[in-house]
This record gives structure tokens, C-alpha cells and sequence, in this order.
């Protein structure tokens, strides 16, 4: 890991600069990289896009400015591909321990849901997590972060949810804190206390009803005081929360200030993405059991102008051996703008890779390249509540760039599993140059 201290960067002799400018994509217009081929280059002055276009161009502008060549960090791209920072927008950063041992379950038959019910899945995770020391949980954060970071990613969601109480969700999202300060990644903290029924509620009569009245009573309160969660989620799902009980927590969450954001139909049509669409949230995630009603409701919302973003997470439905994935193709010809992330965690996704992600939303989703690129840049920008600031390269954003070791953007989902970002850039600044980088 590399980190420049130099206030301007050059990154020069690109093959194609896939920029992502215009906004927010959805329908036909997702599958638009807004691609800059030729003589391209990208400046960063102290940490924001300052120019894009021909070399030439950029070089006078930076001239103009009065940046002295001493100043600035030339990148050579190596006839490479250049595309905004992947953005990850569906992660459970933070947890101890492991659940390899689900997979024989599953492949004996057990579902999901039937292996929660019995007190594993997320319930064994909270058990480690809970034991777990804070430099042990910060260690791992690291860990997983790098690996991130050598994929091509520059900003992830966290999800908190692996303690279920006030005091052990408070620690993941200070210990997430703590981590987004570190960088170079960065982090947008989500509070998912309503992730499971806590197991010291499970043997009540209304257990969900009682741990979900702690969860606004007790939890969220104290989350808004503590000022680190930027949005509220929860598992809206049959056997864990329906949605008349999310909609009373996100509904709390957003009178306190919170954005709303939710895990909807993943297993089941439980309403999920409809009650996304009622509720004005940033996203709808999972959507592999989304009905006609629930596309229609997102496609009502997108066409009002309150658009709600899909987040897809394919490596998800391919883990846990679903037979179909989310209807990505009929959300995009809805009008619906997607995104897709690795919902990495230890249970149902253990892959920090997005850029397996995005092969995956290509192979198994049905996105094109173009598509696929747009829902971890742009797409998983707004997902955030970030497409003002990240996700393109255009001038006056954070200037967060991935140098790609292929010369075409469709390439990168092309070549799976393969180390492909040659020189990953936080904020104008190196973080991280794989060993072929010029």
C-alpha cells in the first residue's frame, strides 16, 4: 500500500477513461459509461477532479492554475482503463469467527432460515462477535478492507448487526469509525440492530415484537446520539421482521434523522420493495423473491423522481445455491436504477471482491459491462446518498480512480477472479500500485 503526498495527480495515457458522468443511471441510460477514448487523461488537485479530457487540455488547465510540475504525481495508465473508484454498497464489515460449516448444512438440505431458527447463522455470529476483543474485530476490519482495496474499491456501506444490543451495536459502529479514519477506504456506517431477534428475546411469546420495541426504544436513540450511523436497515423477511414492523423502525429512524435502507425480499416477497418505494429509501437490497408489485412500486418511485436504488447482490444467491438470482433485466428495462454490491459477511457471502461482484452481475444477472460498471460506480454512489460527490469522474468530485490492467471497461468483469487494478487512488492520492504498475 502506497500513499503520495503530493497536492495534484496526473493519470496519463489511458486507453479509454470510462467517466460515469451524467448522474444517476437507470433504464436504457445505464447502459451509458460516458467513455473517453484516445489521448485522455484525469487531474486531481488537492483531492478533487480538477480536469478531464485530452492530455493536452488538462495539462494547460493544471498549468493554469498554477500548479508547478513539481507538485504533481504522474500516473501512467500504461494504455489501461480508467474508471471512477468501485463503491461497494452492501457490506457487513465487522464480525469474529467463521460459518464454513453452514455449507454441509445447506448441502444437506437445510435452508436458510431453518438453520437461524435453530440458533446458528446470524445468531452463532453474534455469539463471536459479542467475545470478540476490539483489537481482534479492528484486525479484521484491516484485513478485509486491503483486500477491498486491491479489487478496486474505494468506498463501502458497513452494516453493523452482529451484536443485538445496545452496547455491542454501539462498539461495531465506533470500532467502524475508528477504521473509516484510518483509510484509505471509506467507510458509510449503517445501524442494523433489526438484523435478527436478539437471542436473549427468542423464547418470549412476542419475541420479535418485543426485541423490535427495544431496537426504537433503546438502540436507536442511542445510535443518533452517538452520531456515526448515517442510515437505518433492517431484515425485512418472513421469520424475522415483516414489513408493518420495519416500517415502524425505519419510519422511527427517519423522524430521528436517519436515511432508511432495507434488506427486502430476499427469500420471499414479504413487501419489502414496495414499502422501500413508500418510504422514500436510498435502497431496496437483495430483491431475489421481488413480485411484479414490488418492481412496479420501484418503477412508480423512479419515474416520480423519488427513485430507490436495487441493490443486488448476486454472490449472495450463488453461496447459498439459490436456482434463480434477482430479475436485474426486468428492473432495468422498468426504469429501476441498479446497483449491485458483495454483501460480504461470514454466512451467506464471504467474498470482499466487487470486482467478482461485477462478473457476476454480468454472468448471472444478465447486466451488460456498461451496465454492470454503472451499478458499482455511479448506481452504488447514490445507493449511499453519495452521487453528488463520488462515483464519476467529473469535475468538482472526490477524485477516487481505479487504473485498469485491460485496455476496454467490458474487460474487467470479463477476466474473473484476476488482479486487475493496478493503481487504486483515494482522493487524489495513491493507495494502493500492484507490483505492474509503471
Amino acid at each position: 500500500m502506497s500513499r503520495s503526498a503530493k497536492p495534484a495527480l496526473l493519470v496519463h495515457n489511458a486507453s479509454e477513461v470510462a467517466t460515469l458522468a451524467g448522474g444517476l443511471r437507470r433504464g436504457a441510460a445505464q447502459a451509458d459509461p460516458a467513455v473517453l477514448a484516445g489521448d485522455t487523461a484525469v487531474a486531481a488537485y488537492e483531492g478533487r477532479i480538477v480536469a478531464v479530457g485530452r492530455t493536452s487540455a488538462v495539462e494547460r488547465e493544471l498549468r493554469s492554475m498554477g500548479i508547478a510540475d513539481s507538485a504533481i504525481e504522474r500516473i501512467d495508465a500504461q494504455r489501461g482503463t480508467v474508471t471512477p473508484g468501485l463503491i461497494d454498497p452492501h457490506t457487513h464489515l465487522l464480525f469474529a469467527g467463521t460459518r464454513h460449516a453452514e455449507v454441509e448444512l445447506r448441502q444437506r438440505g437445510l435452508g436458510y432460515l431453518e438453520i437461524l431458527a435453530a440458533g446458528g447463522g446470524i445468531l452463532q455470529t453474534v455469539r463471536a462477535t459479542r467475545a470478540a476483543s476490539d483489537d481482534v474485530l479492528l484486525d479484521h476490519g484491516r484485513r478485509w478492507l486491503a483486500e477491498m482495496l486491491s479489487h478496486g474499491v474505494t468506498t463501502i456501506e458497513a452494516k453493523s448487526g452482529y451484536g443485538l444490543d445496545p452496547e455491542a451495536e454501539l462498539r461495531l459502529l465506533s470500532l467502524t469509525h475508528a477504521l473509516a479514519v484510518e483509510g484509505p477506504v471509506e467507510i458509510v456506517p449503517t445501524f442494523l440492530g433489526a438484523h435478527a431477534v436478539a437471542p436473549e428475546y427468542r423464547d418470549r411469546p412476542a419475541a420479535a415484537n418485543d426485541y423490535l420495541a427495544s431496537v426504537i426504544n433503546e438502540q436507536l436513540p442511542r445510535v443518533v446520539a452517538q452520531g456515526v450511523a448515517t442510515s437505518c436497515d433492517v431484515f425485512c423477511e418472513p421469520g424475522v421482521f415483516d414489513a408493518d414492523a420495519s416500517r415502524r423502525l425505519l419510519k422511527a429512524a427517519r423522524e430521528q434523522g436517519l436515511a432508511v435502507r432495507l434488506h427486502a425480499d430476499e427469500l420471499a416477497d414479504a413487501g419489502g420493495a414496495a414499502l422501500a418505494a413508500e418510504l422514500g429509501a436510498l435502497s431496496a437490497d437483495h430483491l431475489g423473491a421481488i413480485s411484479d408489485s414490488g418492481i412496479a412500486a420501484l418503477a412508480r418511485a423512479a419515474e416520480a423522481g423519488r427513485p430507490v436504488v436495487a441493490t443486488l447482490l448476486p454472490l449472495t444467491s450463488f453461496y447459498l445455491g439459490d436456482a434463480h438470482y434477482a430479475p436485474a433485466r426486468r428492473l432495468v428495462d422498468a426504469g429501476v436504477p441498479v446497483a449491485v454490491g458483495t454483501d460480504f459477511n461470514p454466512g451467506t457471502s464471504p467474498s470482499p471482491n466487487a470486482q467478482l461482484a461485477m462478473a457476476f452481475a454480468v454472468h448471472r444477472l444478465l447486466l451488460t459491462p456498461a451496465e454492470a460498471l454503472a451499478a458499482l460506480t455511479i448506481n452504488a454512489a447514490a445507493a449511499l446518498g453519495l452521487e453528488q460527490s463520488h462515483g464519476s469522474i467529473e469535475v468538482g468530485k472526490h477524485a477516487d480512480l481505479v487504473v485498469w490492467a485491460v485496455d476496454n471497461h467490458a474487460l474487467v468483469p470479463y477476466w474473473l477472479g484476476a488482479d486487475l487494478a493496478r493503481v487504486v487512488i483515494k482522493r487524489g492520492r495513491v493507495a494502493l500500485r500492484s507490483a505492474t504498475a509503471g
